[in-house]
């Protein structure tokens, strides 16, 4: 019984101390955020955007839309694209084996014709089925590629070889971006001598928002809890803590959902991985060794504004699905790239950003699960301190409350997307439910996630429903 005693004394030190050190990392990329934003502001404030998507400066940036049963959103995304403030672009739509109408909407919408279109592979992907352009000048800038299914970094691996631009954009297929989102995304390459290999954005969750003809006309915050605890941790995550990253030059991810890739490097490192279902963030990590290994300086930027629009799962089963394939792709980088972790050949990335990844997002959902396991078999044994137990609940409790409160704040402070009047107090409240609901409930597919790795299990993407970003219209 002292054994076990001890054993119990020893995991009270431990999520103390594992507790105190979350706190405080996250105070610090708060810091950092704040610091960031308020230089990204002074910085920008006075730039004539409207000259810079004129300039003859601006470089070519082809827009990769990979879509698999997007019939609902498909029309309305591509719309948003041919809506964009850019010079220099074109779109590439990758209908990636469709088993609904996406690929028929698509061709009757935009009045497509097949056409003959070979290139030379420079990257592998799946037999493409026909390549279309529009018989309409309006939509000249559209290549429509039909391929066989091969999934989405098979379908991107496509679009890199068909496009001839700088950078490509890639979006998910359901995705709506604001009128000035190409331009802000480049603009580091205007800015910088170094080589940018990738730009990400923010994502923002549409649901419940009004499309019309791929624009936004009116954002709403939705009165469903669990599109409303998403939208709080969007905020959270791209507002603060991937602001922070960047400035610290630790990015490890770009947005799957909205990111721009340098394409020539894309293509040299041998664009993206089939056998994962986290390309995005593996090609951005693999990109970076590959320019470490060069010994070439390089700059990987993030972009704060609210740029994207994307539709957020509304029932459980769906998130699920989600969040643990988010789970699986990222300890598949991890391990794939386990070599960068406590490496100083890889600076602060592989000193600090990777370590952070392993310890607190892959490890920190499986230690949180095995506290509470902890706690019960405490209760059993008669071993819980109930005044540090109570006193560590209310502590950590009222620290997720803070952390999302202060992500409110500065959303306010910043982009203000909220206007309506009592939407702030229905993420605030949100905030206080949130980590007794939802963030307990994200637990479960980061632990499955874990499992289905270790037991090798086959994993797939899965079927994502949409109901339509203009289905109000």
């Amino acid at each position: 019984m002292i054994i076990a005693k001890k054993i119990f004394e020893f995991y009270y030190y431990f999520y103390t101390v594992y507790s105190i050190s979350i706190f405080a990392f996250y105070i610090f990329l708060t810091v950092i955020s704040l610091k960031a934003m308020i230089h990204y502001f002074k910085r920008n404030s006075f730039i004539n955007y409207q000259h810079l998507y004129s300039s003859e400066l601006a470089p070519s940036v082809s827009i990769l839309a990979p879509m698999f049963n997007e019939e609902e959103n498909a029309v309305a995304a591509i719309k948003s694209l041919l809506n964009l403030h850019y010079v220099n672009y074109d779109i590439i739509v990758i209908n990636d084996g469709s088993t609904d109408a996406t690929s028929q909407k698509i061709i009757e919408f935009f009045e497509m014709e097949s056409i003959n279109k070979n290139v030379y592979p420079k990257i592998p992907f799946k037999k493409v089925n026909n390549v279309y352009k529009s018989k309409n000048k309006f939509y000249e800038k559209i290549l429509f590629i039909d391929k066989e299914n091969g999934g989405k970094s098979d379908s991107l691996n496509a679009g890199l070889n068909f496009s001839n631009s700088d950078y490509v954009l890639c979006i998910d297929g359901d995705c709506i971006l604001m009128h000035d989102a190409l331009i802000k995304m480049v603009k580091p390459v205007l800015d910088s001598t170094e080589t940018v290999i990738a730009s990400g954005g923010v994502v923002r969750v549409a649901n419940d928002c009004i499309f019309k003809n791929g624009n936004l006309i009116e954002i709403n915050l939705s009165n469903k809890f669990l599109v409303k605890t998403q939208i709080l941790e969007y905020i959270r995550s791209f507002l603060l803590a991937r602001m922070a990253w960047s400035k610290l030059k630790g990015l490890m991810v770009v947005s799957g959902a909205f990111g721009i890739l340098n394409r020539k490097i894309a293509i040299d490192v041998g664009g993206y991985l089939t056998n994962t279902i986290g390309e995005d963030m593996e090609i951005i990590v693999r990109m970076q060794r590959y320019m470490y290994k060069k010994k070439k300086k390089f700059i990987l930027q993030y972009i704060p504004d609210p740029l994207c629009w994307t539709e957020a799962p509304e029932n459980l089963k769906i998130l699920y699905r989600q969040r643990k394939r988010w789970t699986i792709g990222n300890i598949q980088t991890l391990v794939k790239h386990r070599k960068m972790n406590l490496n100083r050949k890889y600076k602060l990335t592989g000193l600090f950003s990777f370590p952070f990844w392993i310890i607190y997002e892959r490890w920190g959902p499986i230690i949180e699960i095995s506290g509470i396991v902890f706690f019960i078999c405490a209760s059993f044994l008669g071993y819980v301190n109930w005044i540090y137990t109570i006193s560590f609940f209310i502590a950590t409790y009222l620290f997720s409350i803070m952390y999302s409160f202060f992500s409110i704040l500065c959303e306010e402070i910043t982009f203000n997307q909220y206007k309506k009047k009592y939407d702030i107090l229905k993420l605030l409240s949100t905030a206080i439910i949130e980590p007794i609901t939802y963030h307990i409930f994200l637990l479960f597919p980061t632990l499955m996630g874990n499992i289905d790795i270790l037991l090798k299990r086959k994993i797939g993407w899965g079927k994502m429903e949409r109901k339509g970003l203009e289905r109000t219209n």
